[in-house]
């Protein structure tokens, strides 16, 4: 990207749907994990490049409550590439100053992954560069039914804070600005419907695996071109 980046805010959030690793393995004749694996080189690169562009908030799409339906053999291979790639995230974290954390339903979650995520969590508590959020088994519509089943149940009470306790959110986090997606569908699949409310959105036809930190940037300057109006006008 040329010239400054006064454009990105200092609460800027930046959520991705990370789509496309299995097509990407399939165009190539390799199994789909093999895309899978693809993914976590572009992720890296990805997180490398937000903590540059100075993004306050990244949220990542990794596994929908939906993608339980897929194959179980991939759904297994998900499950360990998760488990054996949470440590060495974690460390990757701590080398740069990121706080990286998970939302979403725990209770589905293998133990080997749902232990790789305490601990990725406990280590990286205190990263101050970039929070780093990792979407697993979440449901945008599941989160925001289970949080106003708990206010109405209690007949009062903050929805927000209701919201953020029912995907397992353990601090706020700014509303999304910019939603890219991958892989050229042009959709939201369930995620963060809430704090899309205003989000920009920014639709690629590059796979996951091909999305890299100039990609992003080119999202970023994109991004920068939009007037946003939060339902105003311009003066």
């Amino acid at each position: 990207m040329t010239g400054d980046q006064e454009f990105i805010e200092d609460s800027m959030h930046v959520a991705i749907i990370m789509d496309g690793n299995g097509r990407w393995a399939t165009e190539r004749g390799l199994p789909r994990t093999a895309g899978h694996h693809a993914g976590i080189r572009s992720l890296r690169e990805i997180v490398e490049t937000a903590v540059q562009r100075q993004i306050h908030t990244l949220t990542l799409y990794a596994f929908s409550s939906d993608n339980w339906q897929r194959p179980q053999s991939e759904v297994r291979a998900l499950m360990r590439i998760l488990a054996a790639q949470l440590p060495s995230q974690a460390a990757r974290c701590v080398r740069q100053n990121i706080r990286l954390s998970i939302i979403g339903r725990r209770d589905r979650l293998p133990d080997p992954v749902l232990q790789a995520v305490q601990r990725a969590e406990a280590r990286t508590i205190h990263g101050t560069a970039l929070h780093l959020r990792l979407a697993l088994d979440y449901s945008a519509r599941d989160s925001l039914t289970r949080a106003a089943q708990h206010v109405g149940n209690n007949g009062n009470g903050d929805f927000l804070q209701a919201l953020m306790r029912a995907y397992n959110a353990d601090s706020p986090v700014p509303d999304v600005d910019l939603l890219i997606r991958t892989g050229g569908e042009q959709r939201l699949s369930d995620f963060l419907l809430w704090e899309c409310a205003y989000a920009e959105l920014y639709f690629t036809p590059d796979y996951w695996p091909d999305f890299d930190g100039t990609k992003l940037d080119a999202a970023l300057y994109a991004f920068q071109k939009r007037q946003r109006r939060f339902g105003s006008v311009s003066v």
